[in-house]
């Protein structure tokens, strides 16, 4: 009997992240299948939870909410800045920057360029979109970590 994905146990597996109008995010079906533990921490929740019950040789496709993905956008998380904090000759619509916080790094991309102040969004740039996730289950072994 072969085995099926639940908590603990070793997946090797290709998969792709797209979004519902066929733009994919990101991809590995064309190089090495990754692996992992299902619930180490290496895949949010939302998108363990489809695998649970899947087999070697098993495809997928699931559509992951944002709730279940990385979030949904948060009016909250766009600030207005001084221009002053950014380079005046190189700012752009669409530029990323990465501002210090209290626990690290934080990105945040510039959405509207004013005389004085700049508005960036800390959103997640996939907050608040369906994802579409594919898999292709190549392996499933009981996981040696106990």
């Amino acid at each position: 009997m072969s085995l099926t994905i639940d908590q603990g146990t070793k997946v090797t597996m290709s998969f792709s992240l797209g979004l519902e109008n066929g733009e994919i995010i990101d991809s590995n079906f064309d190089t090495q299948p990754a692996t992992f533990i299902l619930g180490d921490g290496n895949l949010l929740p939302g998108f363990e939870m489809p695998l649970k019950g899947l087999k070697a040789g098993d495809q997928g496709e699931f559509v992951i909410s944002p709730e279940n993905a990385f979030g949904q956008r948060n009016p909250e998380n766009m600030q207005q800045l001084a221009r002053d904090n950014f380079d005046q000759e190189s700012l752009n619509i669409g530029d990323v920057f990465s501002f210090q916080n209290g626990e690290g790094e934080l990105p945040g991309v510039v959405i509207e360029i004013g005389d004085d102040s700049v508005k960036v969004d800390f959103n997640h740039p996939l907050a608040g979109r369906n994802i579409i996730f594919k898999v292709d289950i190549i392996e499933v072994a009981p996981s040696s970590i106990h």
